[in-house]
């Protein structure tokens, strides 16, 4: 394994982006112009929105990441024989902290900015629980109530994420719960991610001292996950390693963005080729594959703001999975953009393939990794195996591949246990579904380029 510095600055990709992104909208006047009022510290809103490239990272959260940062990364030897890889295979590992997870990065950022502003209590909707734990740690060290809705068949099927967000001092709830209006006028059996957000959203609306906070999708967060492709780039040049391409898995995106946007950032400023950027998302919730690049809300209350966002609609019905971190139905402007003018590429794994790739990880590298990890995982181990196959293999030389394994899976053992016990099945989207929960979505195209991307 290969260690490097600790990073002290972010690096924003927005400075690299050909257009700036379309403006956020309110649901009152999506479809014209107009901005939205944000309620975020003041920071995090320039983080969003600046032409900036380099932020410091202020000294308090710098000594925070001293605790778990850096984080490893190798070359998986073992995992390329398992799959049979005709190049190399370099994993970057975040999942040695407290939350089992790369969320902690934003986590710790957004506690400190929020404590500066005066909030004394963060609210957040967490699907898998990495992110409810991350910000319940973060709470706890910047001495902050917390309260998380969780997506509740995670948190039926993973009670010990709850119960460690609890010894952390936070307060969970199983979403849908009965507490608020949002969840009271769902539809029976709903469970998502995205309702979750929007009790979370109704509660912090409604409780002094609150503020909703929300821990992947966002611009800000996405920058301040820039640590991990920062520190891998110093890791791989330790190594001598050369690569070809860069793989991470995708809910709304901070754990992919992490890993792979700093790669085009450092290509763009040496006016060089970037790598191959691939985000590997659910089968359940093919957003960058089957979605449409629209205005969408980002969750249940539908008073948040509208974003242009590649999105398989918010009404869809997400079919129930073990990778309750990709369950969601949008992807980050940011890479929705991007996705839009080719700059990243997608493709969607299964849930089986994934727990399976996490198998074989488990057993050649010694590292459990979270199912969400599984499908980056999966994704790596087909470029690898393919390769450049004399440029006609999906990679462009012969050089290696770098995954983000963005967490551990100790608390996600029930979806092993079903995978080898042959229990385990995919449940492929409901193609008039999608074309349902998309039917009323305002294109968004308003930047230039063509195309939804390269699919892999």
């Amino acid at each position: 394994m290969s260690a490097t510095r600790l990073p002290t600055t972010w690096r924003s990709v927005l400075p690299h982006l050909d257009e700036k992104l379309p403006p956020d909208r309110t649901p009152q006047t999506a479809g014209r112009d107009g901005g939205v009022q944000v309620n975020l510290p003041m920071e995090l809103v320039r983080q969003s929105v600046l032409q900036k490239e380099h932020w410091d990272i202020p000294a308090e959260v710098v000594e925070a990441y001293k605790a778990f940062r850096p984080t490893p990364l190798w070359r998986a030897k073992g995992f390329e024989r398992a799959v049979g890889a005709r190049v190399p295979i370099y994993v970057k590992y975040e999942g040695g902290n407290i939350s089992g997870s790369h969320k902690l990065n934003t986590a710790l950022a957004q506690a400190y900015y929020y404590a500066k502003a005066g909030v004394r209590e963060l609210v957040s909707g967490t699907g898998a629980g990495q992110w409810g734990t991350a910000l319940a740690a973060a709470c706890a060290m910047f001495g902050m109530k917390c309260t998380v809705f969780m997506v509740g068949n995670s948190l039926r099927r993973k009670p010990y994420r709850g119960t460690l967000m609890r010894t952390l001092g936070a307060t969970v709830h199983a979403s849908p719960s009965p507490l608020t209006e949002v969840a009271a006028q769902s539809e029976a059996g709903v469970n998502s991610l995205s309702l979750a957000i929007g009790e979370a959203v109704e509660y912090a609306a409604r409780t002094e001292g609150a503020a909703f906070c929300i821990g992947s999708g966002e611009t800000y967060s996405i920058l301040h996950q820039s640590v991990i492709g920062l520190e891998a780039a110093d890791q791989l040049a330790d190594l001598d390693a050369e690569f070809d391409a860069v793989v991470g898995c995708v809910g709304a995106g901070s754990n992919f963005g992490g890993i792979a946007l700093p790669f085009f950032a450092a290509a763009s400023a040496a006016g060089t080729r970037p790598p191959l950027l691939l985000a590997a998302e659910s089968s359940t919730t093919p957003k960058l594959t089957r979605g449409t690049y629209a205005y969408d809300r980002t969750d249940a209350t539908g008073t948040g703001p509208m974003e242009a966002m590649y999105t398989i609609g918010s009404s869809y019905p997400i079919p129930d999975s073990h990778s309750a971190g990709l369950r969601f139905h949008g992807a980050a402007k940011v890479l929705s953009a991007m996705r839009h003018r080719d700059q990243i590429s997608a493709t969607a794994v299964g849930q089986v393939d994934a727990l399976d790739a996490g198998r074989l990880f488990t057993r050649s590298e010694m590292v459990l990794p979270a199912p969400e990890s599984g499908h980056a995982l999966a994704a790596a181990a087909r470029l690898a195996a393919a390769g450049a196959q004399g440029n006609n293999g999906p990679l462009r030389s012969d050089k290696g591949v770098l995954v983000c394994v963005s967490g551990h899976g100790y608390l996600d053992l029930g979806a092993y246990q079903q995978l080898l016990d042959g229990e385990l099945s995919d449940v492929a989207p409901d193609p008039r579904e999608l074309r349902r929960a998309m039917s009323d979505l305002r294109p968004a195209n308003t930047l230039a380029g063509v195309g939804a991307g390269r699919e892999h």
